[in-house]
């Protein structure tokens, strides 16, 4: 399921969406340079819509992934990176296999999202990420699905894992709405971010469903959760628009 920059935009558009988080969309060949520069493009087309994030595959070689690295970063002025253990198949706090680019990663002081999912829980598990974050407390670590993504979603472990890690915030998609307000009400609006995994959902659709699911909460807790969040984290500007993806 291919999207392009243009669609994208376009489905934005009609959720009322500000601005949106983006990364490559698996899958991809090993030239993942060549990926990581269409998001980079795509950014530059849409500055004011959308937060480019670079993706790292520790399975593409040592030096290649510590360029790739770099790259992102250095020459492409990246918001973040993104580690997919389950895409990827690797162990995301493998000390030899995916470690030493983490602490690379975090060595340029900006948010590193991972996928946290039960689509593969040896691989993902929210436990893992509480282990890299407990190393890297000055970091900001996004935990994309928290632990959804497939059945029986890991939800209440990443709750767990938050709790303990206060770098760690959960990003809520891919994941049933009952997951979402149980780790609203145990971290607080503050450490919950709205996500919608376009392509693969529907924004608009996700975008509703949060609206809802949030009708009874504070106009200050809506606004956190649906933007507000991911904004602070990033360092942009307080007034972002109704919500990010």
């Amino acid at each position: 399921m291919s999207i392009t920059a243009d669609v994208l935009v376009a489905r934005m558009d009609r959720a009322s969406v500000d601005r949106a988080i983006v990364w490559l969309k698996p899958p991809y060949d090993r030239d993942i340079d060549r990926e990581n520069r269409a998001v980079y493009a795509a950014s530059r087309r849409f500055p004011d819509r959308l937060l480019p994030f670079g993706w790292a595959n520790p399975r593409l070689g040592r030096q290649a992934t510590f360029d790739t690295i770099k790259r992102c970063f250095e020459e492409y002025g990246f918001l973040g990176i993104k580690f997919n253990g389950a895409q990827d198949d690797y162990v995301i706090d493998d000390p030899e296999t995916a470690l030493p680019f983490v602490e690379y990663a975090a060595s340029f002081g900006k948010p590193i999202a991972f996928h946290i999912g039960a689509d593969s829980p040896e691989n993902t598990h929210p436990a893992r990420l509480a282990n890299i974050a407990s190393r890297y407390p000055t970091i900001n670590f996004l935990m994309s699905h928290m632990g959804g993504a497939s059945l029986p979603p890991l939800n209440r472990s990443a709750v767990e894992v938050a709790q303990g890690n206060a770098n760690i915030f959960l990003i809520g998609s891919a994941i049933h709405e009952v997951a979402v307000d149980d780790a609203v009400r145990a971290l607080g609006a503050s450490r919950v971010c709205f996500g919608s995994d376009e392509p693969y959902r529907f924004v608009h659709v996700q975008l509703a469903g949060y609206r809802a699911l949030l009708r009874d909460s504070s106009e200050d807790e809506r606004s956190a959760i649906l933007g507000g969040n991911i904004a602070r984290l990033l360092g942009l500007e307080t007034k972002v628009g109704p919500a990010m993806i």
